[in-house]
């Protein structure tokens, strides 16, 4: 469905991005991570037809977008500019695009869009009077308002308040539920965490990894061991004790419970060595990582 093979792009003589590859399937939500400056908007707009790569190429339904008005018209963009006009109320902007595109039944497509975004009781109503959470919800209609088959999100839920953060990211989730391609372009790592089925992490110019959530927290994270002890010194003594044992990386004190980060799986080690000093555990259990730890430890990792 879209394929960026080797894409290289530099500018005024600094390599912005180093031969990415990277594919996304039909009726994947994948999401494009990195920090600012990463390069996932150059990465987007070569994606897109709106720049050219230095080398490589990138193609979505096997060809380039830039130079073929058809196919444009089967892609939905939602860039940090929602596309929309104040002076207009949200049905006005509605009807304006689905003139553009010869969107038949359209008034029907627009009462089901409204609703869809929760703005009905607003139609009437000019943009420019709208938060900017009612914006990014009614700037998704926008997108979808031709029913693309690829959809492509700049920072969807970017500078929104926690609640109109949610609310995009349900629109976004029952978009994945008609089986639409979704590429997502954030930082918002909860969020990509939540809707996204696979990812890719851009860091410096270059890919620095690429799989489904659930691989790469088992891939790059270490094993993170939670111990609750019967009391205080018996945390101490066990807090003592693992920061004595070589395969334990970290370990950390809070109250009667220990963090401990292994270097590889030592679970019923740890155990045994706890128990054979006497020291009475009252709970133990392994910790998953959240893709915000991978993250860090990705990103860190290539910076040391």
């Amino acid at each position: 469905m879209i394929e960026v093979q080797n894409v290289t792009k530099n500018f005024n003589g600094k390599t912005i991005l180093n031969g990415i590859n990277f594919h996304v399937q039909k009726g994947e939500i994948f999401g494009f991570l990195g920090p600012n400056g990463a390069g996932k908007t150059t990465t987007l707009r070569i994606i897109l037809g709106l720049l050219d790569p230095t080398y490589g190429e990138a193609l979505v339904f096997g060809e380039y977008l830039g130079s073929n008005g058809d196919l444009r018209r089967k892609v939905g963009i939602l860039l940090e500019n929602d596309g929309l006009y104040d002076g207009l109320s949200a049905y006005e902007n509605l009807d304006y695009y689905a003139q553009l595109y010869n969107v038949p039944d359209r008034e029907e497509k627009i009462k089901n869009l409204l609703d869809f975004a929760g703005l009905t009781k607003r139609k009437g109503d000019k943009v420019g009077t709208f938060s900017k959470g009612m914006k990014r919800k009614l700037g998704l209609a926008r997108a979808i308002i031709h029913d693309p088959d690829v959809l492509f999100l700049d920072e969807p839920s970017s500078g929104l308040d926690p609640e109109a953060q949610r609310m995009v990211r349900d629109l976004i989730l029952h978009l994945a539920k008609e089986k639409r391609t979704i590429f997502l372009n954030s930082h918002d790592l909860d969020e990509v965490q939540k809707i996204c089925s696979k990812i890719a992490i851009l860091h410096r110019g270059t890919i620095q990894a690429y799989d489904k959530v659930e691989n790469l927290r088992n891939t790059f994270s270490n094993p993170v061991f939670e111990i609750i002890l019967t009391d205080a010194a018996n945390a101490k003594n066990a807090f003592d004790l693992l920061q004595s044992l070589d395969y334990v990386s970290d370990c950390k004190l809070d109250g009667l419970g220990i963090t401990a980060t292994l270097k590889e799986e030592n679970y019923s080690n740890i155990l045994n060595e706890l128990v054979g000093n006497g020291i009475k555990v009252e709970e133990a259990k392994k910790l998953a990582k959240s893709l915000e730890d991978v993250y860090l430890d990705i990103v860190k990792g290539v910076e040391t």
